[in-house]
């Protein structure tokens, strides 16, 4: 691999892990498997058939649960401690055997690019299911999966392209994750409302005024003389 490989290899897999982590690393494990691509050796263990199994496994479990409103976010909230740690350490190991600089750096830039396409994606889930209906998170959700498989294949096969594209992600997320940001507070504030009770309903309570205070004076004053 040269160099543009080598780094669109790298941060593919950490955007990726970010998305689905499990649907990466069987495609990665089973194109290792079939001759397809020369993994570098400190990914070479991804094509062993206990971590495929596994992978297959964890895939089959989030590919239900990505699909249930409500439950795709909790999902998320449990994986944001593996995708984004899986994602730097599948990007160092990207780079192979160049050195433990390269490794460092790109286990760096690949956790926090990791961080951003998992943020992205589970900001955008909790806004997507504020909708009643689920067909919008199955969508969504095949969406992903098919985004994580094509995403990667053309770091894969057209490294220039796909780098190219992960720029024009990175703007796009830099964008959207102040709004989405806001309409998750809004979401997060409804449902306190929704639980706390609609206190602009109760009657509000008397207020008694300083005047109010010295009229009763003088009443009970003039009632004692």
């Amino acid at each position: 691999m040269d160099i543009t490989q080598i780094i669109a290899l790298s941060m593919g897999v950490a955007w990726a892990s970010g998305i689905n982590l499990y649907a990466a690393i069987l495609m990665l494990g089973y194109m290792g498997t079939t001759g397809n691509i020369e993994l570098p050796p400190e990914l070479q263990v991804l094509s062993d058939p206990m971590v495929m199994v596994a992978a297959g496994a964890m895939y089959c479990i989030e590919f239900f649960a990505d699909k249930v409103p409500g439950v795709d976010s909790g999902w998320d909230a449990l994986s944001t401690f593996i995708r984004i740690p899986a994602g730097a350490i599948l990007a160092a190991g990207a780079v192979g055997d160049i050195g433990s600089g390269a490794q460092l750096a790109a286990a760096i830039a690949g956790g926090t690019l990791a961080t951003g396409s998992h943020v992205t994606k589970a900001g955008t889930r909790v806004l997507i299911n504020t909708s009643p209906e689920p067909v919008t998170n199955w969508f969504a959700s095949v969406g992903e999966d098919v985004a994580v498989i094509a995403g990667l294949w053309t770091a894969l096969y057209h490294p220039v392209l796909f780098l190219v594209l992960l720029v024009l992600f990175i703007l796009l997320s830099i964008w959207l994750l102040p709004k989405i940001w806001r309409g998750i507070k809004r979401v997060f504030a409804f449902i306190r409302r929704i639980l706390g009770g609609n206190k602009a309903d109760d009657p509000p309570a008397p207020v008694l005024s300083s005047d109010s205070g010295n009229k009763n004076q003088v009443t009970e004053t003039k009632h004692e003389s």
